[in-house]
This record gives structure tokens, sequence and C-alpha cells, in this order.
């Protein structure tokens, strides 16, 4: 059996792995506007078209190739149904209105299980990052106009918010979170501002990914199997005979020192000193680096005090 054939959709989620890894995958790409606007003025004049009985009015003709979308069957299609529109009027010249109203307003290129969805979830995500805030509010628009779950949206930003600005601004995971609330509650079209608002937030924000690095810098250490034992000091000591056991042998309870911060090991055998969050100088972040740099000099006893 040979099989040809075609889907708008990526095959990598559109098509079953089996038949997947047996094909020959050859990828289509959109067209150029030049070239959808050639097949449009072929399309006016051939005699299986429009066979010149209707021309394009200064600024409808760009306005169809912008709507179409770089597919040439849609520019086609629009240029049909704007015919008839006019034809309607009783005019021969299709204008700018008649474009709108046969495209109804431009459909969005988008579909929630492929490889658009992700595509532009990915650039929103990474405008955000990049603190380019105009691109961000673009990629937004882009999936609430093709329908997609506001509270999909939300969560994103929750996650932006405690992996990309993180603790260079703490107040952007507040924000994300009372926003992804209040979309759940209001709904769309008003969802729009409440998520427009928090994207603000976020991609003006300074920036830090020290926490997300921290917890995958700890998860590799787990997984890797560095699982000494709880140190005693910090056992559980609340059972009969944990005292017989050493359990809270050597703990010093912060709230008695100086600062809040008492000397001692916290660290499991082998990963002594090991240092997973290391912060930066943006934002408020700034001053965790300075409070931290004091608090490891107390709890290394390089530094007695806090200062």
């Amino acid at each position: 059996v040979i099989l040809v054939a075609a889907t708008t959709e990526n095959p990598a989620f559109s098509v079953v792995s089996p038949l997947l890894s047996r094909s020959l995958l050859i990828t289509l790409h959109g067209l150029e506007d030049a070239d959808v606007r050639e097949l449009v003025e072929r399309a006016l004049a051939d005699e299986r078209g429009l066979a010149g009985r209707f021309e394009l009015e200064e600024g409808a003709e760009d306005n169809l190739v912008r709507i179409a979308g770089q597919d040439g069957r849609r520019s086609l299609t629009l240029l049909e149904a704007a015919a008839d529109g006019a034809r309607s009027r009783g005019s021969t010249t299709i204008e700018v209105e008649d474009i709108a109203q046969a495209a109804d307003g431009a459909t969005v290129r988008y579909d929630r299980a492929g490889d658009h969805h992700y595509d532009v979830i990915s650039a929103f995500i990474k405008s955000i990052r990049g603190s380019n805030v105009d691109a961000a509010m673009h990629y937004l628009a882009r999936m609430l106009a093709a329908g997609e779950d506001p509270r999909f949206i939300a969560r994103r930003i929750m996650i932006s918010a405690a992996e990309d600005v993180g603790m260079a601004d703490p107040s952007a995971l507040q924000t994300a979170t009372a926003a992804a609330q209040a979309v759940a509650l209001v709904g769309m079209p008003e969802a729009r501002i409440i998520l427009a608002e928090a994207v603000v937030h976020l991609a003006t924000a300074p920036k830090s990914n020290r926490a997300y690095n921290a917890i995958n810098a700890a998860m590799a250490d787990v997984q890797a199997g560095k699982l000494a034992p709880v140190p005693l000091p910090l056992r559980n000591d609340d059972f009969a005979g944990a005292k017989d056991l050493g359990y809270k042998d050597g703990y010093k309870y912060a709230h008695d020192y100086e600062g809040g911060v008492a000397q001692m090991e916290f660290m499991p055998e082998g990963l002594e000193n090991t240092r997973y969050y290391e912060p930066t100088d943006r934002g408020y972040e700034a001053n965790v680096t300075q409070r931290l740099g004091r608090i490891r000099r107390v709890l290394d006893g390089s530094d007695g005090s806090l200062g």
C-alpha cells in the first residue's frame, strides 16, 4: 500500500507513531505574500475565475493577502465570497468592507491540540522572560482570539512568575495567582483585562531563575542517590525512646540565637557546604543576596553574628 496524505497539522501530534516511523515527511511552507497576490490577480482575470468581471479597490487586495495568512486556498475562497458581496451591492468593485465581511474577522491559525498551540504559548512565555511586554501582549491576544482557555494561559503565567521572575520580584507570583483566581471567577471577555495586567507585571519585572535552578539541582542530587540519613539533631523526637537513640542531640533552637540563626549542620552526610540557591543582584533578590551571605557565614561558623 502506498499512502499519500496531507495534513495542516504537525504530524508529530496528529499521526500515530507506527505510521509516522514508516513515512517520508515533506514539509510544505506557507506562501509568500507575493505568491498569494499573484494567485488573486490570476483568479480575477482567468476565465476559470472571475474572468475580469470584478476589480479590487486600492487597499482591498492588501487586506485580502494579509487575512489569507499565507494560504492560497483561503485567499481564493475569500475572493469569491467578497465578489459575491460586491455583486449583491450591484457593484463590480470589491471593496475592503467586502473582504472584511467575507472573512468575518481574520481567522487565527491556531489549533489547541497541535503545534500552533505550543508555538504560540512558547513565544508568549519567552516574550515575558525576555521582558518584551508588547510581544507578550500580541501572543496573548492571538491565543484569546483563537479561543484558547484563559485558565490555561493563567496557569502558564503562574509558572512563569515562579520560574522566570522568581525572587527578583516575589509579588509577581501573587499577581499571577490572583489573576488565575479572578479569571476563573470572571471568565471571558473581561478575563482578557486581568490576564493583560498580569502579563505587564511579569514582563516588566526584574528576572531571576535562581529558585528554579536551585530545585532542579537539588532534584538532580536526589535522583543521583545522594540520600544519606537525616542528621540526628534534625530528626523527629516525638516518640518514646527517641532520646536514647540520640535524636535531637545537638539541636540548636534558632530563636534562642542572635538574628534567629544558629551554627549547626543541616545537610546530610556527603552534601555538607552544598549550595543550590545562588541569588542574583536583581530587584528584591539583591536584598536576599546580602542577607543569605550573612546567614551562610553564621551557619558555617566563619562569622558568629548576622551583623
